[in-house]
């Protein structure tokens, strides 16, 4: 009998402990989902984004081959909603080179203006020689390297 309040006491002392830490795990979950709610911005470093009256709807662009990955030198595919690169036969353009991904990257158009994003390849996408994280606007005359095979953007 004289265990009953001791008992009590630790019954009630673990149920306290349990329930800060549940509270501190919540509080950190809130806390990361608050920080990544903000949108990306929408410069990428990788050149200036033009102005929103610059830009054209309906614009007819390619993709050209400049060299690797098994294709011939300036062959052109049109990007007419959109493209994906890789090594896969699910890949609308399919390339032989070792250091491409499955599906490796992928070019699409919102709203009149190109984009490329890699898909979280494994060797990664260089934009106009640097590395390319997520996706970026595509401007005339880019290149987009993929291991050794190299593209170029052209638009008209």
């Amino acid at each position: 009998m004289a265990y009953d309040p001791l008992s009590t006491a630790l019954k009630f002392g673990f149920l306290a402990v349990l329930f800060l830490f549940l509270l501190v795990i919540a509080r950190s979950s809130f806390r990361d989902l608050k920080r990544t709610a903000a949108p990306a911005p929408d410069a990428t470093g990788f050149h200036a984004a033009p102005a929103y009256a610059e830009v054209q709807g309906g614009v007819d662009a390619w993709l050209i081959a400049e060299r690797g990955g098994g294709l011939t030198r300036d062959e052109r595919f049109d990007l007419l909603g959109g493209l994906s690169i890789g090594r896969s036969k699910d890949a609308d353009i399919q390339i032989d080179d070792r250091y491409a991904s499955g599906v490796h990257a992928r070019l699409f158009s919102r709203e009149g203006r190109h984009f490329v994003e890699d898909m979280k390849s494994t060797n990664g996408t260089l934009l106009n020689g640097s590395n390319l994280s997520g996706e970026a606007e595509l401007v005339d005359g880019d290149t987009i390297q993929i291991g050794d095979t190299v593209f170029r953007f052209e638009a008209s």
